[in-house]
């Protein structure tokens, strides 16, 4: 199992249609390009709190 460290923080707003735009350092540290496929995971706790993890699949 991979243990991952934060690199930091960031608000984002939910547009029109559920859209939520990535902040550009993420996109930048995530060298993201138009077409590039993210995975997505909404995960809850026993006490109902839920937290959404985006990441982008490793290359290779």
């Amino acid at each position: 199992m991979a243990i991952y460290r934060v690199m930091y923080f960031s608000t984002v707003t939910v547009g029109s249609g559920g859209r939520i735009t990535i902040p550009q350092e993420m996109r930048d540290d995530l060298e993201l390009v138009d077409g590039d496929t993210l995975t997505t995971r909404l995960e809850s706790s026993e006490t109902g709190h839920k937290q959404l993890t985006i990441w982008k699949q490793r290359e290779g």
